[in-house]
């Protein structure tokens, strides 16, 4: 199996990176900057190999997907996102162009390349990690990120549509807070506050069990989930009184 994961330097990407080498999976782990991955244990492991390009770069993207997958690409997966917060963009509305060429832009290109050769195939499993924030209703107040996973949520959807008939499957993973070490970062350092955090392990386990049984969507925790349709059915003025 061969397995190319955009993001794969860090968090959920790494650890789903850890989990296919462990099944003696031919393995691309994919990042902006891959000497991250430098002492790793994953670094010297000789089925795994790294590219270093920005996701939304077109033409390293593509050259990163035709160099792995001149040997077949079984499954792509796309844990590369960007966050930035509603007092940032206040005071820096450009912050906003980073995340969407990611979150959005970048997703379609690496859609695009690897299905294009997954078709050529005749094979193949696409997979993206958007967020439970994505559920979350369009509204004046929403924030960037909540679009932009909103956005990728679509986009996931319609590739499953597009691809069905050349035998490529779809798969969108929509985990709640998930305790990696990016999450707490972002939040001074812990993340114990979130509601219904998830180890990392524990999601990684849950996203490869739906990866592996090709379904269409997995969200997760159920719990969380349900706090978001509750969220969804309150009048629009309750609604924009959420904190972004």
């Amino acid at each position: 199996m061969r397995v190319m994961i955009i993001g794969g330097t860090s968090g959920i990407g790494l650890a789903l990176g850890q989990h296919y080498a462990s099944q003696d999976a031919q393995v691309a782990l994919c990042g902006r900057d891959t000497g991250r991955l430098d002492g790793h244990a994953l670094a010297a492991h000789p089925q795994v190999r790294r590219y270093a390009f920005d996701i939304a770069d077109r033409a390293a993207l593509e050259a990163a997907v035709q160099d792995f997958g001149s040997d077949g690409l079984d499954l792509l997966i796309v844990t590369a996102g960007q966050y930035t917060d509603a007092a940032t963009l206040a005071v820096r509305p450009e912050a906003a162009l980073p995340v969407l060429a990611t979150n959005v832009g970048g997703l379609c290109l690496a859609f695009d390349a690897a299905g294009a050769l997954m078709r050529r195939q005749g094979h193949g499993h696409l997979v993206a990690v958007a967020s439970i924030a994505g559920l979350v209703k369009d509204y004046p107040a929403g924030s960037l990120y909540s679009a932009s996973k909103r956005a990728a949520i679509a986009i996931c959807d319609t590739y499953r549509k597009a691809l069905a008939p050349f035998g490529i499957a779809v798969t969108t993973l929509v985990p709640g807070y998930v305790d990696t070490a990016r999450l707490r970062e972002l939040n001074g350092g812990s993340a114990a506050a979130k509601p219904f955090l998830q180890p990392e392990a524990d999601a990684v386990q849950r996203m490869a069990g739906a990866i592996e049984r090709r379904a269409e969507r997995c969200v997760f925790p159920w719990q969380l989930h349900a706090l978001v349709r509750l969220f969804n059915c309150l009048p629009l003025g309750l609604r924009q009184l959420r904190r972004k």
